[in-house]
């Protein structure tokens, strides 16, 4: 092969595997099937887990039912990528203002999806965000106000395909 044939001959295959690129490819896939892996997956948290978590913030104070809207579709597709909007009827003056959301979920590894702080100067007791469900599940919305009272919202979450499924090698 002259000089001139093999520089066109390297143009040519540049940035193609070679065939002992193919054959250190396929034994390392044959190896990594030939070997079991061990695959696990996060437990997720039970409803017990979540009432846990709920109590932890809510101390002895009654939960009541009422003023929190949690926007959340009834039906999701993909787990991944879920809307949540929450909103709470407050009128947010210095005197009566809400002064947290929380959202809460049963299933998912972790209880506690969110929790934000708003003040009176907020003007308007809302958040949106998009949250991670693991599997179908009921989602709790919680506003604590500024006179000590909680305030909830549930929905339950049909999900098709979940997410928080990470997989440890």
């Amino acid at each position: 092969m002259s000089r001139h044939e093999a520089t066109r001959h390297r143009r040519r295959t540049e940035g193609r595997p070679t065939r002992r690129d193919v054959l250190k490819m396929a034994t390392a896939l044959t190896a990594g099937t030939a070997v079991p892996m061990i695959v696990t997956r996060p437990v997720g948290a039970a409803p017990a887990d979540m009432q846990a978590a709920i109590a932890k913030l809510i101390g002895d104070a009654k939960l009541n039912a009422g003023r929190v809207k949690l926007d959340i579709p009834p039906l999701v597709e993909n787990g991944n990528t879920v809307p949540c909007t929450v909103t709470v009827e407050s009128p947010m003056t210095a005197q009566d203002y809400v002064k947290a959301i929380h959202v809460f979920n049963e299933k998912n590894p972790q209880p506690n999806v969110i929790g934000c702080r708003l003040g009176p100067r907020a003007g308007r007791a809302a958040i949106s965000t998009r949250i991670r469900l693991n599997d179908t599940q009921t989602v709790v919305a919680i506003a604590e106000m500024s006179d000590g009272s909680f305030w909830s919202h549930g929905v339950e979450v049909l999900i098709t395909l979940g997410a928080c499924l990470e997989d440890l090698i």
